[in-house]
Order: C-alpha cells, then structure tokens, then sequence
C-alpha cells in the first residue's frame, strides 16, 4: 500500500471532510496535499503530517503505521475519536506525537515504546489523566522539566524517566501528593535536594536519583525502602545514621558523591543488603567490624575514600560476597588470612593503593574461583606463596609495587588461565623459572624493576598469545632468544639488563661472544677424560626423564583433546573464569536455549580490548556422547567459513573448580535468536515478535539453501549437516539467517559429494524428528539428501507456521501431504495466519481474481512446489540442492519487483 494510498484512507475515516482534506485527491501529486511533507531524499515517502485545528471528525486509521517514515504526526486540537491505534508503535522515525485536545479514549499503547526517536517534551496532557498508574518514558530524548500537573496525580505508583535529558527541581510536597508511589525516577539532569516528603510515599520501595546533579543530604525519614541509587551526584553531609532503619534495604548505592565522616555502625541492621557501594567519596575513619554482620552481601565497593586502621577479620564472614573493592584508601596493618576464606569471591578483590604490610597470607591458595586478584602499590614482603597456584580460576593477578622476594615460584606456571601477570618493582631475585612458558594463554608478562639474573628462557618463545613482555632493569644475562614470540619485537622491552646479547637485529643489542678455541691439548684431554663420560651419564638420564615426560604426555592428551587443538591457535583463548564471570555463574536469565547435548547462554567477554556480547554452547558431559559432539563440531566450525553459517570465535575445553571437565563453543551473538523463536509467535507473545514478512521469509530460504549448497558443494571434503530445523538457523541484527549447530555434522570421507556413508555412528541417530530424512529411521545411510529433505520441512513450516509433529499429522497423513493436498485450489487457506495478517494491507486492499492476488498465490505456490521437491520421500527424487538457491532467487526476486512496482506513483 503507497503512502498515498494510506492518506486517501485516514480521508475516507473522517465523517466531517475539511477544507484541507477536500483537496486531497489524484489530481494533484500527494506529497503537495496541504499538511503533508515528503522527503527530499526518498521520494514517495511522507515524512511530516501535520493536520492540527483542521476540524477533523473521524478515527485514525491503523494504516497510519505503514507510514514508515513519518517523523511529524500532529493531529492535534481537531475531534479524533476512538482508540489511538497499535500500529503508530511501527513508526520508529517519529520525532514528534501530538494526539492532545481531542475525544480519544483506551490506553496509551504500549508500542509506543518501539518509537525510540520520540523527542521534546513531556505533555502537560499527561497530568489530566487522573487515574494514570504508570508512567514509563525511559530511554529517548526528553528535555525539559517536569509538568508540575503529574506531580498532582495521586494514583501514579510508578513514574520512571531514566535515561532523559530533563531538568528542573522536585516539589518539596512530592510524597505529600504521590502517596501510592512506588519507583521513582532514574539519569537526567535533576538538581536541587531530595525532598524529605518522599517518606509520606509510605509504599515507596525503589529510588534511583542516580547520575544527576542533586545536593544537600539524604533526608533521614526515608525508611521503607528496598533499593537506593543516589550514586554520580553532588550530594554530601554524613551518611545518616538513620540508613540502618531501612531494614528491607538489598541495595545501596552511594557511589561518587562527596560524604563525609565515618561509616555509621547502625549498617549493621541491614542484613538483608546484597549490594553496597560507597566508593569515591571523602569517608574518613576504621571500617566497623559489624560490617561483618551483612551476612547476605555479594557486593562490596568501598574503594577512593581515606578509609584507615586495619581490615576487621569479621569480612570473613561476608561468605556469600563475589566482589570486594577497597583500593586506594589508607588501609595498615597485615592482610588477614580470614579475607582470603571466601571460596564465593568469583570476580574480583582489590585490595591495591594501601599500606599493608607482612606477607601474603598463603590462605590466598583458598580463592580457586575468584578471576581477579589486585595487591599493587602496598608494602607486602617475603616470598610469593606456592599456594598461589592453587587459584586456577585467575585472569589477572597483580602483586606489582610491593617488596616481595626470593624466587619466582615455577608452580605459578599451574595458572594456565592467566593472562596477565604483573611482578614488576619487587625485590624478586634469581632466575625466571623456565616452566613459565607453558602458560601459553598469558598475554601480558610484566617483571621490570627486580632482581631477577640468569638467562632468559627459551620457552617464552611457545607463548602464542604473548603481545606485552618487560624484562627491564633486572640483571639477566645471556643470549636473547630469537624464536617464536621472539621474532617480533613489539611490545617487549629489554633495556636495563647490561649482561644480555644477540636476538634480533632489531634490539641492537651486542652478539653474543664465541667460546674461546685456546685451550690446550692437556686442557682438552681432561674435558675428554673427565667432562664427557660426566655428560654421557647426564644425557643418559635425560633422555629417560625426556621419554617418561612423553609417555606421559602422549598418555594425557589421548585422553583429553583440548578443542583448541582442534582449531588451531588462530583462536582466542578463553577460560572457565571468564565465562563463568560473563554469564554471571550461568545464571538463568543468561540462558538462550537447551539443546540435545548442552544450554547456550549470553556472555559478555573481553575479546581485543572490547567488551563484547557472545553466545556460549555448555556441553553437558553427562550425557552419552556429548565430548563426541563437541569434538565434532570443533573440528567441522574449524573448516568452514560463509556468511550464513554460524561464526564460531573459540573453543574451551578445560575443567572447573572441581575438576570436572568442562567444554564449551563460544559463537558469534546472534541478537534476533533462533528463526523457531519467530514462527511460533504465540509461544514467545512475551517478547512482542512482530512476524516476519513474505520477503523476509524468502530472504531466508535463500540464506540457508547458500549455506547448505556451501557445505555440500564448495567444501573439500563435503559436510553433511544432518540436524537443520528451526531453532539451529540462527537470525543476526539484519535478519540474515545463519545455520548453526554442528554437533551432530558428518564430514564425508572423500571429496566425492554424492557419496554415501554408513549411518551407524556412536552418536547415534542423525536428525530430529519431524525433520530427520525417513531413510535414516530405516537404517538407511547418512548423505546430502538427507539435509535437503530437512530443508524442504522447513520450507514447510516457514510458510505453514505448522511444525511437522502437530497432533493432526496421523494416520498417513504427513505435513507434504497436508501441503500438497491445497494445490487444488485452496493453497492461500493454508498459509501461515501471521504471514497473511502482516501482509494483509497488501492483499486485502486487492480484489479477488486481481493481479496482486494472483502474485501473492504464485509466490506461495513456486516455494511450496520447491519445498515438496525437497523433501519427497525418496533420496534420489529430492531436488539438488545446487539448483536451490538460484530458483528460490527468482521467486525472491520477483516478489521484490512487484512489491516495488505496487509503492511506484
């Protein structure tokens, strides 16, 4: 339906036809038609409508949606009766609404929300509507204050404008005037205090002023409270000692803000807090030890005051905690061994910019979960515990800028998921253990400053993922190595140790001296006599120790195949730390989806210095052959490369903390999920999927047959998919469609594409059913045309919305067939109900027996006849799927010409 076309309709929706919509009609080009604007850019479209005071009787017309891109809809001050439609919610471009002063009635659309360009003002209107509830304008582009009226709204419960740009003061009689208020606020540009009013809203229980410019204190008669953000403000004054009466409180966020004074011991009351965070603020004074009561917490930030005195040791008891910040204060005294008890700190302690003394308690061996440690910049001394190795889970340690000494522990080389390590300006001496080059995932390795001697080891050479190396101002010797790491010299520094020599030209560094040929025969028959039978003997045991080290070896690695191996270094490397860390311990509301062999979950990871959103498939290695699917779609992902294929970023196969073993796949995050999410709209009605439309649909089918016609036909061997349905084509931020999960993919023997394997496999039967070709039910062998069988079901269910295990589907009679019998004339009748409702304005405004009917029929009629093509019963009647994609182009490819056509003037 044309723009003008949407237009003539709202015309014929008005019973009193004004003198400006008079002059709408076909004699005149529309986007000339008084009170509407088109753009200069995309011709045919309307980009403004501006019919305020024009004397309009009539409804708004749902096909005002379809004016995509409107961005001025101002109708206002007219007669407009009825409900404000749904459809307005389409319109993403609207900069400006304006619906006041009309016979409107219903609610406000909750689609609003999806026209995230809304701009200006919040309507005075809004403070009219007596019996409002709710109001939630979170996330546009607001400015301005406040309308004083919604302020007056003595039934409003939830007024909510986070993330705006308004300003202005709050009424001192706020609560006064919203008693029923419950959530109040979020980031803007508020100024002026709190109001100590906001106590009368007895029921209150989330407050959020923070990230605005409020001052004053907090006033102490708020005492109901659940949640209090009053962090990134100028609010200062003591912490008030009433805060202990909010005994519901589970979080409190104090957070840069200019207090003052000291913590009140009455915090001990609020043993229901889960999160606490007072840092970057002017607190003075000792942390209370009733501070250990807060048994609950998982939270503590406490770093940036000038906190003092030493650390009470009832912080031990805070056993639930999984991050505790408290850099950068005036701390003494020793660590206690009780901080280091809680096996619950999984992300990180921070304990840097202080003045504690004695060693490192070895209880920090006890922190196996934690992902970051930081003691920089204090006055820890001794030697560096071996327990330390025990912390398996770690990411980041820093101990820099202390007086640790003696040797560097060769057992830190147990850290394997270590990335960054930092041991520089210690008093550390002898030399650096060889056996620190296994850990091959370290990215940065900082030891400058210290007192560390000998020759540097060959083996940080095999550190693959090595990008920043500081060995300076120490007092090694020797040849620098020139392999591996070593060729390219970016980012490591050298300088300050005089008695190194040779590497790479680059360094400049002075060659290294040749041994000296002026030794006498005497001298040299003694070395023949005495030295070499000494070295045979060393060589000897050395090649026995060397054998024992393989067997070993070759022993551990066939049992357990790393997955990495698989894909070669080419891949991040990613630990069980960090994907429990992104996840948030693979909490629920992380998780996508289970499937056969694991769950996917959403995790943020740090991928090149970004933050960046993946998916994680979770293997369940309880379950009979999951290794075996992992193994598979490791070595498959690690061969292939398309753009409607899933792209994979690593493989983890490691172990957790209980030595479990543990493997992942971490994917590419595909923001629209799963196409199954999509056909089935009433199972996901929560997440207000709009439907997918026929061109989009056709896009599909294109995007998966050039994936499979990729992996049959461009792939040397070929690849069999052998589990395509719904939820393992995956949509990106464009709705182009990805074929993912290869746990069940069988890479052919031998380049010869056609030909057939044996089916039996220890993972058993190949396929879902419904859509597992029937040949594989019959023990028939697993081959291309089994996926092209699976492709045709999906063909099926994209354009049915019938998956092909429906209850009706008995009896002989098969989702093909219930397809095939509407070739008779009622093939339309059949189509998806969603499919034709989204389309609907495009057909129905057609009449039967019209060209545009009859498009739509030969759309629907040429893809079911490709789909049944692909998915009859017998292998060798199925389609190629070589010819797939180009007849499935075409299809596409004319439904885009007529719908072009149909939006022409």
């Amino acid at each position: 339906m044309t723009d003008e076309n949407i237009l003539l309709a709202f015309k014929a929706s008005q019973s009193n036809q004004s003198d400006v919509l008079s002059s709408w009609n076909k004699s005149t080009y529309f986007c000339q038609w008084p009170g509407v604007l088109c753009s200069l850019k995309h011709k045919q479209r309307v980009t403004v409508l501006n019919l305020s005071s024009e004397s309009l009787a009539g409804t708004i017309t749902p096909s005002i949606g379809n004016l995509t891109f409107l961005k001025i809809l101002d109708p206002s001050r007219n007669n407009l009766n009825g409900e404000i439609p749904s459809s307005i919610g389409r319109l993403a471009r609207l900069q400006l609404l304006d619906l006041s002063n009309n016979l409107l009635h219903g609610d406000i659309t909750s689609d609003l929300k999806n026209c995230t360009s809304l701009q200006g003002n919040i309507p005075e209107v809004f403070g009219w509507l007596s019996s409002l509830k709710d109001i939630s304008l979170g996330g546009n582009h607001l400015s301005g204050m406040i309308p004083t009226s919604i302020f007056n709204i003595s039934a409003l419960s939830r007024f909510s404008v986070t993330t705006n740009q308004l300003h202005g003061v709050l009424p001192s009689d706020l609560g006064v005037h919203l008693p029923k208020l419950q959530y109040l606020l979020g980031i803007n540009h508020f100024t002026g205090r709190l109001p100590a009013s906001v106590a009368n809203a007895t029921k209150i229980y989330y407050l959020d002023i923070s990230f605005n410019n409020f001052s004053g204190s907090i006033p102490p008669e708020i005492a109901q409270l659940q949640v209090l953000y009053v962090g990134f403000n100028e609010i200062s004054g003591n912490i008030p000692f009433g805060i202990g009466n909010l005994v519901g409180l589970n979080q409190l966020q104090l957070s840069n803000n200019r207090f003052t004074g000291t913590l009140p011991n009455s915090m001990e009351r609020l043993n229901s807090l889960q999160a606490l965070g007072f840092d970057n603020n002017l607190l003075r004074g000792f942390i209370p030890s009733s501070l250990g009561n807060l048994t609950q917490l998982l939270r503590l930030y406490m770093d940036n005051n000038m906190l003092e005195g030493p650390l009470p040791t009832s912080l031990g008891n805070l056993q639930k905690i999984s991050v505790a910040t408290l850099a950068n204060n005036k701390f003494t005294g020793p660590l206690p061994a009780e901080i280091f008890n809680q096996s619950s700190l999984s992300y990180a302690l921070v304990l840097s910019g202080n003045y504690f003394v004695g060693p490192l308690p070895p209880e920090v061996g006890r922190l196996t979960n934690l992902a970051y440690l930081y003691i920089s910049i204090n006055n820890l001394s001794g030697p560096l515990p071996d327990e330390l190795s025990n912390c398996q889970s770690l990411i980041d340690l820093r101990l820099d800028q202390n007086s640790f000494s003696s040797n560097i522990p060769a057992t830190l080389s147990k850290l394997r998921g270590l990335k960054f390590l930092n041991l520089t300006k210690n008093t550390l001496s002898g030399v650096i253990p060889h056996e620190i080059g296994l850990m091959d995932g370290m990215e940065q390795l900082d030891l400058a400053h210290n007192n560390l001697s000998g020759h540097i080891p060959g083996s940080i050479g095999n550190m693959t993922s090595l990008n920043h190396l500081d060995l300076s101002f120490n007092h090694l010797d020797g040849e620098v190595p020139s392999k591996g790491v070593f060729t390219n010299m970016i980012g490591f520094v050298f300088n300050g140790n005089l008695g190194v020599c040779g590497g790479i030209s680059e360094l400049s560094l002075p060659p290294c001296p040749s041994v000296s040929m002026g030794h006498n025969i005497r001298k040299q028959h003694l070395i023949f006599r005495v030295v070499i039978p000494t070295v045979v003997i060393i060589l000897f045991l050395n090649m026995i120790f060397i054998i024992f080290v393989l067997k070993r070896k070759q022993k551990g690695q066939s049992k357990k195949m790393t997955g990495l191996e698989l894909v070669d270094d080419q891949y991040p490397r990613v630990s069980y730390a960090e994907l429990v860390q992104g996840t948030n311990g693979f909490a629920p509301n992380n998780l996508m989806g289970r499937g056969r062999y694991g769950s996917v979950y959403k995790c943020g990871l740090l991928l090149k210095n970004m933050m960046t959103t993946v998916a994680v498939k979770v293997f369940d290695l309880q379950q009979s052959d999951s290794s075996k699917s992992f193994q598979a779609e490791c070595e498959t992902l690690s061969k292939i490369r398309h753009r409607n294929l899933i792209n994979v970023i690593t493989c983890c196969s490691s172990s957790d903390p209980n030595q479990n073993d543990f493997k992942s796949i971490v994917f590419e995050f595909m923001p629209n999920g799963s196409l199954d999410r999509w056909l089935h709209i009433d199972v996901h009605a929560s997440q207000n999927l709009q439907g997918l439309t026929l061109t989009q649909r056709l896009n599909i089918v294109v995007d998966v047959a050039d994936a499979l016609d990729y992996l049959h036909n461009n792939c040397d061997p070929p690849i069999i998919h052998c589990d395509l349905k719904p939820s393992n084509i995956l949509l990106d931020e464009d709705l182009v469609a990805r074929v993912g999960d290869f746990g069940l993919a069988k890479i052919l023997a031998d380049s010869e594409g056609e030909q057939q394997i044996n089916s039996k496999s220890s993972i058993g039967t190949r396929g879902t059913i419904g859509y597992v070709a029937p040949e594989y039910g019959e023990g028939g062998q697993v081959s291309l045309c089994g996926d092209v069988y699976s492709f045709g079901i999906v063909m099926l269910e994209l354009f049915t919305g019938m998956v092909p295990t429906h209850d009706m589907f008995r009896d002989g009679l098969t989702l093909q067939k219930h397809a095939k019998n509407a070739f008779s004339g009622i093939l339309m009748k059949i189509v998806y109900p969603v499919l034709l409702s989204i389309e609907g304005v495009y057909i129905n405004s057609s009449p039967p027996g019209s060209d545009t009917r009859e498009h739509m029929n030969n759309v629907i009629s040429s893809v079911m006849k490709i789909a049944l093509s692909c998915s009859r019963q017998a292998p060798t009647e199925r389609m190629s799927i070589r010819d797939a994609p180009a007849d499935l182009r075409r299809v596409r490819d004319s439904h885009v010409r007529k719908i072009r056509n149909e939006e022409a003037p």
